[in-house]
């Protein structure tokens, strides 16, 4: 019963790939994120300056990176569709919804994997300056690309809900944000400053950063996994009750 609900999947996840890789959106989007993750890393954070065998500079930019590139990547699985009129037909076949939308979605994360995977001589070089802690850098890596697949969940619900990839990508953008400044001091500072200690500590484990963060120092915490796998889940089911709706509008 439960591959029955994911019929579709495969045919999904091939078009948008396909989507991705005939039309120079990935080749811009891997290439900008990689220019621009090695010059926070290596510029902005000073890395060589440091001389340690450290990647914290490297992830500390990740969220804060994922915040703006996930939602431009995940804009258009479902905007265009409807903006161009081919989410009729689409949602008009005889497959299941969640096939079709964890299809998107799972092409959206392959494309983001595809550039995590691609900073890989980032790992090499720490491990040429000296003594690089790897299991922590791993642990790390494992937990920025849930984080991914968390951000890009919010982009593929948001565009469900409009036409405009841009106004996706806006909204997409100041959810992103909301839910990682969220566990950011400054943040967490000022609401326990007026609301309690308590008040700040519960904010922050809604914060993406804070489940980063854990893993940064080499931690795999079970409920950091859970958080984002949740998170995903969450933005899944919400992609289907958003395009369902208009499965049921467009009948």
């Amino acid at each position: 019963m439960m591959t029955h609900h994911f019929t579709g999947l495969k045919a999904a996840f091939k078009r948008e790939m396909t989507a991705y890789f005939a039309t120079p959106l990935s080749y811009v989007f891997i290439a900008v994120f990689l220019v621009l993750i090695g010059v926070f890393t290596w510029d902005l954070s000073r890395f060589f300056d440091t001389g340690a065998a450290d990647l914290g500079p490297f992830f500390y930019w990740h969220p804060w990176l994922y915040m703006l590139f996930m939602p431009a990547l995940a804009m258009r699985l479902w905007s265009d569709e409807i903006s161009t009129g081919t989410s009729e037909l689409l949602l008009s076949l005889p497959v299941e919804l969640p096939g079709l939308v964890l299809g998107k979605f799972l092409a959206a994360w392959a494309v983001a994997g595809l550039a995590i995977v691609l900073t890989f001589p980032w790992w090499v070089t720490v491990n040429i300056l000296g003594a690089a802690d790897n299991p922590a850098i791993f642990v790390s890596y494992l937990v920025s690309f849930l984080m991914a697949g968390a951000y890009l969940g919010i982009g593929s619900a948001i565009s469900a809900l409009t036409r405009s990839p841009v106004l996706a990508f806006v909204l997409g953008v100041v959810i992103a944000f909301i839910l990682t400044a969220a566990g950011w001091p400054l943040v967490t500072g000022a609401i326990a400053s007026v609301f309690g200690p308590s008040a700040g500590d519960a904010i922050a484990q809604f914060s993406f950063l804070t489940h980063f963060e854990t893993a940064q120092r080499g931690v795999l915490e079970l409920r950091g996994v859970v958080f984002f796998l949740g998170f995903i889940g969450f933005c899944m089911a919400l992609n289907v009750l958003f395009a369902g709706h208009r499965r049921s509008g467009a009948q």
